[in-house]
């Protein structure tokens, strides 16, 4: 796999604990499906890098080390599954894609609620969160009239905010409703989903400078798997309406897919999203390891938005300069004023019509899905090891073009 920037050292060869050796977890993989085909191999060195950071650095407790080790197998079954049903429904690979719109930001930017409320229009499909965990219907059952795996999300979410109670005042989870793809990439293991719950330095730093068009290549393969679906179903959407902090710093391999795309970019002050995405981040860890860092999450959440602001805004300058068609930009503190004038003014941008059942439905999903129907989230720099010194200055260029300069807009 080809690099962006300095390649690091491999896992030892022999260098896998015995809950976490990639041939044990391939053959389980086929042991419960009975089927023997992955798909693209590439997916075969990042899992081995991830299992090798699970294994020496993620510091899991055995229930820990458990709920991972069969989050892999999983990941793999998803994989054999894939191959196997689209060889049953050969018509999927010929599903179109039709100009995805893609909202990337920082994490604690905003994007959830953007997404859901994009996805109300009926117009519009997205990925929900039991299709992301099971994209691929269990085989012998009657997925089109009452799909087990929506039970299996339910009781995945219980368990979650079991084992967190917090997390109902950091993250509206909801197993039926939309999130993030980034779930969908998990299954190529190039993603962040493992970084955002588990001390994986390792893994993050190699996948940070990798090539993640296999990624994309397998998030647009299921995409088509779960549109067949929907179609079968009887849904109408034909846009797909994406979104997960992962594309901010990946839009390069993102595009290479999707060249089609529309770009949505949220905005929020990085003094406020750094603290409160380690705030998230911290919690997550702490449901599999009793030996959490809170400096090394917020140097983390720290680092990764620089790095993922600073890839984007150059290829937003890059994108500008070609005349490829802008990115639209929401702000964090417009939506809290006014959630539904930027989705106007997004349509507009998209030259989708505005309907009055547009704006009736956004209406009664703001009712139903009140902030205050949750608790309130509290979070501040020092716990993570933070200083607003340090933060203004990283971020200073992005804070002075997005931030500073429209201050005088908001409402306090």
């Amino acid at each position: 796999m080809s690099t962006e920037g300095p390649a690091s050292e491999a896992p030892p060869a022999r260098g896998f604990e015995p809950d976490f050796e990639p041939e044990r977890l391939l053959e389980e993989a086929r042991r419960r499906t009975g089927l023997d085909e992955f798909g693209d191999p590439r997916f075969r060195e990042p899992m081995e890098r991830l299992l090798y950071a699970l294994g020496s650095e993620a510091r899991l407790t055995p229930a820990g080390r458990a709920a991972q080790r069969e989050r892999i197998i999983g990941s793999l079954v998803t994989r054999l599954s894939a191959e196997a049903f689209i060889a049953r429904h050969p018509e999927i690979e010929a599903e179109r894609l039709e100009a995805p719109l893609v909202i990337v930001g920082p994490t604690r930017s905003g994007t959830t609620r953007l997404h859901r409320m994009l996805a109300v229009d009926p117009r519009h499909q997205a990925v929900l969160w039991w299709e992301n965990r099971s994209p691929v219907p269990i085989p012998g059952t009657d997925w089109r009239r009452h799909d087990p795996r929506i039970d299996e999300a339910r009781e995945e979410v219980r368990q979650v905010l079991t084992a967190a109670p917090q997390m109902k005042a950091i993250h509206p989870w909801d197993p039926l409703g939309p999130d993030e793809d980034a779930l969908l990439c998990e299954h190529a293991f190039l993603s962040y989903v493992p970084e955002s719950s588990l001390h994986v330095p390792s893994y993050r730093d190699w996948m940070q400078h990798q090539d993640v068009t296999p990624a994309y290549q397998f998030l647009a393969r299921m995409l088509r798997v779960l549109q067949w679906q929907k179609r079968e179903r009887g849904e109408q959407g034909t846009r797909w309406i994406l979104k997960t902090p992962q594309h901010l710093g990946f839009i390069d391999s993102f595009c290479r897919v999707f060249p089609d795309a529309r770009i949505v970019q949220t905005h929020r002050d990085p003094l406020a999203a750094v603290p409160s995405a380690a705030s998230m981040y911290s919690t997550l860890w702490q449901i599999t390891s009793d030996d959490v860092d809170l400096a090394s999450v917020g140097r983390q959440c720290r680092d990764r938005l620089e790095l993922d602001l600073g890839r984007f805004l150059a290829h937003r300058r890059l994108r500008e300069a070609e005349d490829r068609g802008g990115v639209f930009d929401v702000w964090f503190e417009d939506m809290e004023r006014d959630p539904i004038a930027p989705i106007e003014r997004l349509y507009a941008w998209l030259g989708t019509p505005w309907l009055p059942e547009t704006r009736a439905g956004l209406e009664l999903w703001l009712i139903e899905n009140a902030r205050e129907k949750r608790p309130s989230h509290r979070y501040d720099f020092e716990t993570f090891g933070l200083s607003r010194e340090d933060l203004e200055r990283r971020f200073a260029d992005y804070r002075e073009r997005f931030i500073v300069a429209r201050r005088g807009t908001w409402t306090s």
